[in-house]
């Protein structure tokens, strides 16, 4: 009896191994709103992540994170340093490429509680007195990203975290 269920559990714990080996190797988190605002006020915002405490979430999870500042001010060159709780972590942001009121390309180097390196995207589309701001965040999805995928939805997570970062953009904005 024991046997059968040792056998029954490894089975199971190889098919499950298995179904995340076949899991896809790259992921990709995205969200947009329209903000009624010019894109040069929404991009300002975005491209100096001096000015991104009053709407980016991740500001409120940890008030008494350590941030640092180096590089250029803004734009391509500015690097943004972060040191926190358990929640939020330890990492690093660069402005990789900044292209006035259309795109913002930040890498994204996460080296607590996990190490991770992504690309977080803005990009600003003008519709008439609007713009329509997304923010997607991609990059290599390794095996255990893959696995803890399998329990933990990244695209809920983050994107939960975006949508309440945008409409925060959307209300300082406007």
């Amino acid at each position: 009896m024991i046997e059968s269920i040792i056998i029954v559990v490894v089975v199971l714990l190889a098919a499950l191994l298995i179904y995340a080996a076949t899991r896809p190797d790259t992921f990709r988190v995205e969200r947009s709103i329209s903000i009624k605002a010019p894109p040069e006020k929404i991009f300002a915002l975005i491209n100096d992540f001096r000015q991104w405490e009053p709407w980016s979430p991740w500001e409120k999870v940890d008030p008494a994170v350590k941030r640092g500042y180096s590089g250029a001010v803004s734009g391509e060159g500015a690097i943004y340093e972060w040191n926190g709780n358990k929640e939020i972590g330890q990492g690093r942001m660069e402005i990789i490429e900044s292209s006035p009121r259309s795109k913002v390309l930040i890498q994204i180097d996460f080296i607590k509680p996990f190490e991770a390196h992504n690309t977080i995207e803005f990009t600003l589309v003008t519709h008439g007195d609007s713009t329509m701001v997304t923010q997607a965040m991609y990059g290599h999805c390794p095996y255990i990203s893959k696995l803890m995928g399998i329990f933990f939805s990244m695209d809920k997570m983050v994107g939960k975290k975006y949508e309440e970062g945008l409409a925060d953009l959307k209300a300082i904005s406007e």
